[in-house]
């Protein structure tokens, strides 16, 4: 079932009768996406190659700066030139080309249920929604630094739309000590859903207790938990061409326990990168080679994530912008270079719009679209993101869904056979000048055929008006709410749970682990 909760608005419209027999569900696969839109391209094939060659003549003639000793050692095994007092590591092109080799094309990502399993490789299409954020914001409480309660409503948000395949980082909760920040968000995501679940890299003592936490409440052995990839974080480089020190123990942490990193460069033309397209793109590439390097000289075939996430700044301002042009034609570029690797890549739609409003619609939509185009694998930040990544709004995540469930459609496909035409069960019935609505075909698929929206409203005028002249904005509250009210988390083994809960209870008594920087 692709929605659980079914609106009062839409329960009207239909006008079913209390003893009508329940109208058939819609049943469509929002859990395993394949992207159906051709791939564009914004720069032709052998400019595409010259900018993989410049990326491989940067990292082994500039360098990359690597603040983790640990890493430099890694490096420096493998044969890079590594600078002890300048922290500078060389990375020759045979290192990387390597790295390319050994790291998968496909990755198997093992969630807590196995309907919500999925395979990251070229041609797949997952969804998150907005991450990482400080503040949330809604209509009713306004914006406001996020909450305990906000990462858990959140959390729960994602969980009930089957278009969002993956947990996000969501937002902060900022009333959560950080030494303990780690145990409230693991236990709520093995608690209140089963998909594939986030974890921040800041530092090994923090990674190792959510690995423990996981496999406690999976019931998964250390083997189990090693051979298959149940997790994931997110590696962000600090532009131009440094990787830090929790970033880089988060991906040798990672790859040395079999998880996924997804290592996304994020940087802004004019500021952090070179101001054109090409030349951010190629920075970006650069640094998420060298991560994905570090991620195979740590174990061979481990699960790496190819990223990038490049928009523009604001010259006038220096704030970051999104959905722009020059955001849409940095994904092709950077969808364009995923696959001269043949690697799974992340991209970002966002926005830079500071409420939900047509700015904040459009912006995520272009910058969406632009993911579409350039055949990205996982998107980010596709729903709820505002004001460049600092809220996390409650509407904007509601009407962004409506948009990921029509794409979700899309990539259903269109079927054209016998049933499809309807010669005898359609064309043949009706006379000319006729209607279908009672056809055979039309009888039978009228509960089922279309996509029924959650918080797009179809009424005219008149009857909209009547109703209250209610907004999209203000149902995607009503929406949200009801969603909130009536959820219910997956079943889980309660003893697994309880074991859970006692980890977190001793690891708290212990005094946790502060993250590391």
């Amino acid at each position: 079932m692709v929605i659980s909760q079914t609106s009062e608005r839409g329960r009207r419209r239909r006008g079913r009768g209390a003893d009508a027999a329940p109208a058939p569900s819609r049943d469509v696969n929002y859990r395993q996406l394949r992207n159906p839109f051709p791939s564009m391209e914004v720069f032709p094939a052998e400019q595409i190659v010259d900018m993989h060659e410049t990326a491989l003549r940067t990292l082994q003639e500039l360098g990359i700066k690597v603040l983790l000793p640990e890493a430099r050692r890694i490096f420096d095994k493998a044969g890079a030139r590594v600078e002890e007092d300048s922290e500078m590591v060389f990375i020759g092109r045979e290192i990387v080309e390597a790295a390319i080799a050994s790291a998968p094309k496909s990755i198997n990502c093992r969630a807590g249920a196995r309907r919500c399993d999925f395979t990251l490789e070229l041609g797949s299409l997952v969804f998150q929604p907005g991450a990482g954020a400080p503040n949330a914001t809604d209509l009713e409480k306004g914006r406001r630094p996020a909450t305990g309660q906000d990462y858990l409503d959140f959390l729960k948000l994602t969980h009930h739309f089957d278009v969002f395949q993956m947990i996000s980082p969501q937002v902060e909760p900022q009333d959560v000590p950080t030494h303990l920040r780690h145990y409230f968000t693991t236990q709520a995501q093995m608690e209140l859903t089963d998909k594939f679940p986030f974890f921040y890299s800041r530092g090994t003592p923090q990674v190792m207790d959510c690995f423990e936490m996981l496999s406690t409440a999976r019931g998964l052995s250390d083997d189990e938990f090693r051979a298959t990839p149940h997790s994931y974080t997110i590696i962000n480089t600090n532009s131009p061409r440094t990787l830090d020190i929790p970033m880089a123990q988060g991906l040798i942490d990672f790859a040395r326990h079999g998880q996924m990193s997804i290592v996304t460069p994020f940087t802004l033309m004019g500021a952090m990168a070179p101001i054109t397209v090409a030349g951010a793109i190629t920075l970006s590439h650069a640094e998420a080679l060298a991560a994905v390097s570090l991620t195979q000289l740590t174990n061979p075939g481990a699960p790496v994530c190819y990223g990038t996430f490049t928009s523009n700044v604001d010259m006038k301002s220096g704030a970051p912008a999104f959905g722009t042009p020059s955001h849409f034609q940095a994904s092709l570029a950077a969808g364009q270079l995923a696959r001269h690797l043949g690697l799974p890549w992340r991209s970002a739609a966002g926005s830079a719009s500071n409420v939900n409003d047509v700015q904040a619609a459009n912006e995520n939509q272009f910058g969406l679209w632009g993911c579409l185009m350039a055949g990205a694998t996982v998107i980010i930040h596709s729903a709820g993101w505002l004001e460049g990544g600092l809220t996390v709004s409650f509407e904007k995540m509601i009407c962004d869904a409506e948009v990921l469930n029509m794409v979700a459609e899309l990539c259903a496909g269109a079927q054209a056979g016998t049933a499809e035409i309807g010669y005898d069960t359609a064309l043949r019935e009706v006379e000319p000048s006729g209607h279908f609505f009672a056809s055979s075909q039309t009888m039978e698929r009228y509960n089922t055929e279309f996509y029924e929206p959650h918080v797009h409203d179809y009424a005219n005028f008149g009857t909209w008006t009547e109703r209250g002249s209610i907004d999209a904005n203000h149902r995607a509250t009503d929406v949200w709410k009801t969603i909130l009210n009536d959820f219910k988390a997956p079943a889980g083994d309660s003893d697994r749970l309880g074991d859970l809960q006692d980890f977190i209870a001793r690891r708290t008594a212990e005094g946790g682990a502060p993250p590391e920087s």
